[in-house]
């Protein structure tokens, strides 16, 4: 199962103040320490709101708010994506990482192709994989 675990971002995150050499040395090695279990998938932090975007749908159409957001701890910083045998493991893994003080990680559980049951048609998983081919071979280029 793959869980993605949502870093909520923080106010040194917002301001874009960056991590210093020693938050990137045991970040460095917590994501080593992942890999060699083979459960770290990716990886990423993200810049402030102010250099983003929401897109808010309506009937009228969409409407596109710019950064930054209010409030702070509900935005995202971040993500790890893992793959783990249960939310348990996942919730296991994430207790290990060396975040500062008042980070909040949530942690959920990736929706598969298994979880749509019958309403996802052969003709959906074969769009879905012809997708995938794409985004892969654009990859490899």
């Amino acid at each position: 199962m793959r869980f993605m675990a949502i870093v909520k971002a923080t106010k040194d995150s917002e301001a874009g103040k960056m991590p210093t050499q020693e938050d990137f040395a045991k970040m460095g090695a917590f994501a080593e320490e992942l890999t060699n279990a083979g459960v770290l998938l990716r990886g990423e932090g993200l810049h402030p709101s102010s250099k983003g975007a929401r897109v808010r749908f309506s009937e009228s159409g969409p409407t596109v708010i710019d950064g930054p957001f209010a409030e702070t701890k509900e935005l995202v910083g971040g993500f790890w994506m893992l793959e783990c045998a249960s939310l348990a493991e996942a919730v296991q893994w994430i207790k290990r990482n060396p975040a500062p003080e008042g980070t909040e990680i949530e942690i959920r559980q990736v929706v598969e192709e298994a979880d749509f049951g019958e309403e996802f048609t052969p003709e959906l998983r074969e769009a879905l994989e012809r997708r995938r081919a794409s985004v892969a071979g654009r990859k490899g280029s």
